[in-house]
């Protein structure tokens, strides 16, 4: 029996994209990371901020003079400040679970996918104990990984990964 590999569509790749870098991404950086041409990927933009706006979800996707980005709306805003750890913001966290679903992952893949402020989120993140990092064994970049804090912090049962 054949098994089905699951590939994702262009609009599902490019909301994983904007999650992950919670930072305004340029149209030109999307069709980059996309593979896509620019044509593809504005239909998919629009698709995409149409479902969104239909379903009548939380998020919203929104276009700025800095890039397209996926945020939640206004009214939520306040949940924030009681279910965000205090010590890391938004930003911090996106990188901190691009990390974890990676874990071990490169700090150059790292700040391809979350842009060069992931670099302040990993030293905020080293200095809290929710990651570590050690050096490449050939190469130049570090190896990040997450730590037991991590899974206590966060009550995260380290045989779920393993299992999966």
């Amino acid at each position: 029996m054949d098994q089905k590999i699951f590939s994702p569509s262009l609009s599902q790749h490019i909301e994983a994209i904007l999650y992950l870098k919670a930072q305004p991404t340029t149209l030109q950086e999307i069709v980059t990371l996309t593979n896509h041409s620019t044509e593809e990927v504005q239909e998919a933009l629009i698709q995409l901020m149409s479902d969104y706006a239909y379903r009548n979800s939380a998020l919203e996707i929104i276009e700025t003079e800095q890039g397209y980005s996926l945020q939640l709306q206004s009214e939520y805003l306040s949940l924030l400040s009681n279910l965000v750890p205090a010590e890391l913001n938004t930003a911090t966290l996106k990188t901190l679970a691009a990390i974890a679903l990676q874990s071990p992952i490169l700090q150059s893949d790292l700040i391809n996918l979350r842009g060069s402020t992931a670099y302040q989120h990993v030293s905020e993140l080293v200095e809290s104990g929710f990651i570590r990092k050690r050096r490449q064994e050939e190469g130049r970049s570090y190896w990040l990984e997450i730590t037991d804090k991590f899974h206590k912090y966060f009550e995260f049962n380290q045989a779920q990964t393993e299992e999966e």
